[in-house]
């Protein structure tokens, strides 16, 4: 997932002409060029913000990142724009009758980007990663998403026994994951991307993070269409075509990625010295109509998977946790006044969200209550508390929480009476998030809370200040892209996951999420999708986050490139097809 740095974005209503032409961009690829693909060319894309560094799969956390591994990495399975699982690096598979057990074949004759052979010891190598005891600590995230399913996980990722038992190569091409019990989404949890043993095998897994495999262009080996071969940090990130690529050589020779700010990226898609701007951020929906009127660039806009939202700090985690790199919720420390609900409950009704949408997003978004992709059968807006803007009623829930003005300054004070400051956190790069930080303190000082509007860090900064949380933030911004794989929402909300930057631990929530996922009632969609349900209305009532808007995602490139075809996901689809007309 993820991703830092992240936005789900439906269309609304007056959206679905846009929609409708979408799907037939979606079905039919990009047509800018006629004739057959041509080989050779570069081309440039814009993001917004550096990637933080990190390029390996098993660590890496932010979006940015993302848009070097989406190159460079694959994975077992992959999906198709209806979500549906199909073979990629695996060409077949047979799940056992009691769905504990998924035996893959994989593809032959698949070369990392050194010109080593993949096989199925890497697949184990990486799971065994990722289940080792010290991942957690030295930064890994990505343990509670899938590996915690694996048979013997517990006492393997404990140090108790060096035995692996969760993944088993059984030759060089066929390996079976096994389960502690019968998985709904066992597909969803083997389409994990896949890092080389040849590369990793004798480093320690708290030296990973910092290997030169890991950081540096011309060092990270993927199997990917792309190799990640050179880089002017924070400024620009090249990207090689890789010869022998698997499926076929790729059309282009390279894919620069530079970084820009946004108030200089159209200019440069107008000149064309860049030719796309895609994923995280896209094109800001204040410019859509700029973009749109030039004739050069073609312009897609769809629903996201992903949403910005303002985050509460309901507890803090300990010096002691932290400095152990642990995520234990015996342990927190309540952050006394966003830990109540009233208060939560009070931000949300006195936010203005449709004129985020209206103001911000120029109509092109939404507003959801439900931290689940709406793309996704579990999604269920009627489940949620909608918190419609209302003033009145924010100020009602203070006074009944006990915040009230008592010494007429227009501010409102503790229950004891002491003064009331709220500080609310912010990163740079996204423009979008940015313009929102000031219209929130104005909603929020509007029923009576002082706002603290901090001054905004640089992305890398700022995230590794929230992942800590042993500090004073009450509220953040942040915004998720999610996973594609499943709905199930434990990788963000559930009380241990470490994404879960609220620090929200609720016994009904921790409940319902181990319940949708519990067989064999969960083999059946229905019965998931009603404990999903029943989620988001205690999501959406206890509120660790409001979700301020679903942004659609708008991408543009230069009509000189050709088959884009990007995923309800992604705009990072098959770059192995991309070819230039001139």
């Amino acid at each position: 997932m993820l991703s830092v740095g992240f936005v789900l974005a439906a269309c609304n209503e007056d959206d679905s002409s846009k929609e409708e032409g979408n799907k037939t961009q979606a079905e039919g690829g990009d047509d800018g060029a006629s004739g057959e693909p041509q080989k050779g060319g570069t081309i440039t894309g814009a993001m917004d913000t550096a990637p933080a560094g990190v390029f390996n799969p098993i660590f890496y956390e932010e979006a940015y990142e993302a848009n070097i591994l989406d190159f460079t990495h694959e994975s077992l399975v992959s999906q198709n724009k209806e979500l549906e699982f199909e073979p990629h690096l695996a060409k077949e598979w047979e799940i056992n009758e009691d769905q504990t057990e998924i035996t893959l074949k994989l593809e032959e004759g698949v070369k990392w980007h050194d010109g080593e052979e993949f096989t199925a010891d890497d697949v184990v190598f990486t799971y065994k990663a990722i289940s080792t005891h010290g991942y957690i600590e030295a930064g890994g995230i990505r343990s509670s998403e899938f590996a915690e399913r694996l048979l013997g996980y517990e006492e393997f990722s404990k140090g108790e026994t060096d035995e692996f038992e969760g993944v088993v190569a059984e030759d060089d091409y066929t390996v079976t994951f096994k389960f502690t019990e019968p998985n709904v989404t066992i597909l969803k949890d083997v389409s994990f991307s896949i890092i080389p043993e040849h590369i990793f095998g004798e480093v320690p897994i708290d030296e990973m993070p910092e290997h030169p495999a890991t950081l540096n262009p011309g060092e990270v080996i993927g199997t990917g269409p792309f190799k990640f071969t050179e880089m002017l940090e924070r400024e620009q990130y090249v990207l090689e075509k890789h010869a022998d690529y698997w499926k076929q050589e790729p059309y282009l020779d390279k894919i620069v990625w530079r970084v820009v700010d946004q108030s200089v990226m159209l200019g440069l898609l107008e000149s064309e010295e860049i030719d796309f701007i895609a994923d995280p951020s896209g094109v800001p929906a204040p410019d859509y109509e700029t973009v749109s009127g030039l004739e050069h660039v073609e312009i897609i806009e769809q629903p996201d998977f992903g949403y910005q939202l303002m985050g509460f700090k309901i507890n803090h985690r300990t010096d002691a946790d932290v400095e152990a790199g642990k995520i234990e919720p015996d342990n927190w420390v309540p952050n006394e006044d966003m830990s109540e609900q009233k208060v939560r409950q009070a931000m949300a009704y006195a936010i203005d969200r449709n004129a985020l949408v209206d103001n911000l997003l120029y109509g092109h978004g939404s507003v959801i209550n439900a931290p689940i992709a709406q793309q996704f059968w579990a999604y269920d807006e009627e489940a949620a508390t909608k918190y419609e803007f209302d003033p009145e009623k924010a100020k009602s829930l203070l006074d009944e929480a006990g915040y009230k003005d008592t010494n007429d300054d227009g501010f409102r004070e503790t229950p004891d009476g002491k003064e009331w400051v709220v500080n609310l956190n912010y990163p740079t790069g996204n423009k979008l998030r940015e313009d929102s930080a000031p219209i929130l303190e104005k909603f929020l000082e509007d029923v009576g809370i002082n706002i603290d509007l901090r001054q905004p860090k640089e992305m890398t900064a700022y995230q590794e200040e929230l992942e800590k949380d042993n500090s004073d933030w009450d509220l953040y911004l942040l915004g998720w892209s999610l996973g594609s794989g499943d709905p199930d929402p434990v990788g963000l909300w559930n009380a241990g996951a470490p994404y879960n930057y609220s620090r929200w631990n609720n016994e009904e929530s921790e409940k319902l999420l181990k319940e949708a996922v519990k067989t064999p009632e969960a083999f059946e969609q229905e019965y998931r999708a009603k404990k999903y349900s029943e989620w988001q209305s205690v999501f959406s009532e206890d509120l660790p986050a409001l979700l301020l808007y679903a942004q659609n995602k708008i991408y543009a490139h230069n009509k000189r490139l050709n088959g884009v075809n990007p995923m309800p996901y992604s705009y990072n689809n098959e770059p192995e097809n991309w070819w230039v007309s001139d």
